[in-house]
């Protein structure tokens, strides 16, 4: 998705091997709190813990019973908020070889809390005595630091708890708070080891529960709200015949809305509501992915293409900044709290991003055309006006008539497409691609945005639409004169013209991102969809970043040979749109089949491993969930 997995500077100095892994982790989310624990549901360590809002504020939640093993036998999520883990008490009340005691840990969340609800039940014949415990540590570290590998947070030690009348308290720093109070209140509150307490006693066929309530506070308060559960600006369709369908289309709206956020405007009728990018690394706002989900959302409703035009609007770039990459009419690439990434990292406030800008435009145009009120439109067109402008402005720095990047702060992402990871853009030979660099697809977004730009200038009687639709088709003509490519199996688009003007030649999926924009005549829509759907790119569950007869394809590559299901099913859109529907369900077809493998749950990527290798590969680092592939 958005940045190279391993750390998201291109300078900072740790390890990208430490990045901690989620495959087999459980990640519920409550925007903008998340909670990731291990199979069995405890938090026991990295990148396990209680966030909020890009913070780490519990690390580690255990559950014990003293003097014997607490052995976990099931764990399974109950939506994306709420899980539930089985556990045996082994021993315990225990007559012959049958466990009689279990433990089941009901785990629900919500933005501000984590609850745990304990069960201990005893169906054996004997009375079974248990010290319980539960012990909880905290550490403050940065979203940041847990994803590179590197976490130093505040040290455990120097977080003392308080006892307070149910439980402990613990001020993390002066900005993090985090209670964890009990129900029934426990026997005994050690705050030196941070421990609660209980002797339970549980005759055969008796139960004994209770309630952990585990609040986190920070000042001030996050930049993001969570939306709230009536706050879903769409409409859950029914969904008859494919099986995988129904179920695929019910997770991902659930898991949509857990990722709401909504940004507070002084004196609206309602907030604005968007979509964050993913969970745990990108639970906040970025441009191009809360855009596309937005976009892939219109049949089931405007309002949240409309909350996140507008969320991203009042944030378009208004000066010229090189460190932020701030330019004039530019939208932004993401959104951090102050003080959750360090020095090496990216700013808090970040534009390093080519592709954001037209997609807003875009997006604007489609959400008019699916029924977003004029009344909502009219407003943002100054908006889209600015971005247009920087299109044909800083957009090309070099003024050759192609949208392109540099990375103008230097420290920032080497590259700025959508596969952003510094080694995505190379050769077929391997080589890497020098910037500047024109991304074929991003000719494509601005293609299709200034035709966009052009038709509700003259939509809403603005001026300005002769001169985008002659932009428009200026750029097509040099994209068809400069980006063509002859190769033995024909001609195609290059993936990217470099710095110096040549044409890269390396195959990607980024062929399916040109189709149904227009940037296309319909022989060359042809001759793309052809090669698309080629086994070298089309894997069977989905399409691979890097074609596999490439030097350097990795199916475990970030942006080099991994699925990304958002990018696959873009491909898919633009086959359908472009008449090619047979090869359109191909994708969706494997797609579908991919997300049976993640129990309907799809990830931000797979590994690009053919069918013939069995059942979909995780990328063990991927965000579970990630709004553009729900």
């Amino acid at each position: 998705m958005e940045h190279v997995p391993a750390p998201t500077p291109t300078t900072s100095p740790a390890d990208p091997g430490r990045q901690p892994y989620l495959h087999d982790r459980h990640v519920l989310v409550a925007g903008p709190a998340l909670v990731i624990s291990g199979p069995h549901g405890g938090l026991t360590g990295e990148p396990d813990g209680f966030y909020l809002a890009d913070r780490r504020l519990l690390r580690s939640l255990a559950v014990e019973v003293a003097g014997t093993e607490v052995a976990p036998i099931a764990g399974h999520r109950e939506g994306p908020a709420a899980a539930v883990f089985r556990a045996v008490v082994r021993g315990a009340g225990q007559h012959g070889a049958d466990p009689a005691v279990t433990m089941t840990i009901e785990r629900s969340l919500h933005p501000g809390l984590l609850r745990d609800h304990l069960v201990l039940a005893n169906d054996g014949r004997q009375e079974a005595t248990l010290q319980v415990r539960v012990t909880a540590e905290v550490d403050g570290a940065t979203m940041s630091e847990v994803k590179s590998g590197a976490t130093r947070g505040i040290p455990l030690d120097a977080v003392p708890a308080a006892p307070t009348a149910g439980g402990l308290r613990w001020h993390a720093a002066e900005d993090l708070v985090l209670a964890m109070e009990a129900s029934p209140a426990p026997d005994a509150a050690d705050a030196a080891s941070s421990r609660l307490e209980w002797l339970v006693i549980l005759p055969p066929g008796a139960r004994w529960e209770a309630d952990i309530h585990c609040r986190a506070e920070r000042a001030p308060a996050p930049l993001f709200a969570a939306a709230g559960a009536g706050a879903r600006p769409w409409s859950a369709p029914e969904v008859e015949g494919d099986d995988r369908l129904r179920r695929l289309l019910g997770t991902a709206l659930g898991d949509l809305g857990a990722m709401l956020l909504q940004d507070p405007v002084p004196g609206a009728e309602r907030p604005d509501v968007f979509v964050a990018a993913g969970a745990p690394w990108f639970l906040t706002l970025f441009g191009r992915d809360s855009l596309w989900a937005a976009r892939m959302l219109l049949p089931v409703g405007t309002g949240l293409a409309a909350g996140t035009l507008r969320v991203l609007g009042r944030r378009q770039g208004v000066r010229t900044d090189q460190r932020t990459e701030e330019q004039p009419g530019k939208i932004l690439h993401e959104l951090r709290p102050e003080g959750t990434l360090g020095a090496d990292s990216l700013p808090s406030r970040y534009f390093g991003t080519v592709d954001a800008t037209p997609l807003w435009v875009t997006l604007l145009r489609d959400a008019w055309r699916w029924g977003m009120p004029p009344e909502e439109v009219e407003p943002l067109l100054g908006i889209a006006e600015a971005a247009l402008a920087w299109m044909a402005d800083d957009g090309d720095p070099d003024g050759d008539g192609f949208l392109e990047y540099a990375g103008a702060s230097g420290s920032g992402l080497a590259n700025q497409g959508w596969r952003d990871s510094s080694d995505s853009i190379r050769w077929h030979d391997g080589r890497l691609a020098e910037a500047p660099i024109a991304l074929a697809e991003v000719q494509a977004y601005a293609y299709e945005a200034a035709c966009a730009g052009a038709e509700l200038l003259e939509a809403f009687g603005r001026p300005g639409a002769d001169r985008w639709l002659a932009w428009a088709a200026a750029l097509r003509r040099r994209f068809h004169a400069r980006f063509w490519i002859d190769t033995a199996e024909g001609p195609i688009p290059a993936v990217a013209l470099d710095g110096d003007g040549e044409a890269v030649d390396s195959v990607t999926s980024a062929l399916g991102h040109l189709l149904g924009t227009g940037l296309l005549d319909a022989e060359q829509a042809a001759a793309v969809a052809e090669r698309l759907v080629r086994p070298d790119l089309h894997a069977g569950y989905g399409l691979r970043t890097l074609s596999a007869d490439a030097v350097g394809f990795n199916p475990l590559g970030y942006h080099t040979g991994s699925i990304w299901p958002h990018d696959t099913l873009i491909g898919a859109a633009g086959l359908a749109r472009e008449g090619f529907a047979d090869a359109a369900w191909s994708l969706v077809d494997g797609m579908l089949d991919a997300a049976a493998a993640f129990d309907y749950r799809l990830p931000e990527l797979f590994a690009g491993h053919g069918r013939a290798a069995g059942p979909p590969v995780p990328y063990p680092a991927a965000c579970r969930p990630q709004a553009w592939a729900a």
